[in-house]
């Protein structure tokens, strides 16, 4: 074995270490970004659910299709948050995006506007352009919503046996 070989298995050898020292400080940066995101998710989540909890008191003596649109807007949005959290968690213990919280938070999102424009699209039944542009919108949300549905259905059938979207 030559001296030149012993040189170029040196600068390899080198030139692997920083890679290795590159990777664990960006892992290490990629963490702590996803901590700070959980932190606040779980902050937001919180502070929603205590929201909630304000709107289901300050409502009290409001009509009940009132109450009741307002409380499950609250949810689904505090179910969207829970789910991006979940993300988080699935992201931070695989180091890889898991594909399937997104898409449930994408028909949660879908699924809270169909309500709230369903609610509007009754006030405005009398006023016929706004009326039929709020059933456009209700339909192409729907639409959306089988489509991400179908999305996640398929990754389902698709994962290996052994593996769990939940621990």
């Amino acid at each position: 074995m030559s001296e030149s070989d012993d040189v170029d298995d040196d600068v390899e050898e080198r030139e692997e270490d920083r890679q290795r020292l590159a990777d664990r400080v960006l892992s290490g940066v990629e963490d702590a970004v996803y901590w700070g995101i959980a932190v606040v998710l779980a902050l937001g989540s919180v502070a929603l659910l205590v929201a909630q909890f304000n709107t289901l008191l300050r409502l009290r003596n409001s009509s009940t299709s009132t109450l009741m649109l307002e409380i499950l807007d609250g949810l689904l949005l505090l179910f969207i948050f829970v789910e991006l959290l979940y993300a988080v968690r699935a992201c931070l213990r695989s180091h890889e995006i898991v594909a399937e919280p997104f898409l449930i938070v994408g028909i949660l999102a879908g699924i809270k506007e169909i309500v709230v424009l369903s609610v509007e699209a009754a006030t405005l039944l009398q006023r016929g352009p706004e009326f039929s542009r709020a059933v456009v919108e209700i339909g192409v949300l729907g639409g959306v919503v089988l489509v991400l549905a179908l999305s996640a259905l398929i990754l389902r059938v698709r994962r290996p046996e052994g593996a769990r979207i939940r621990p």
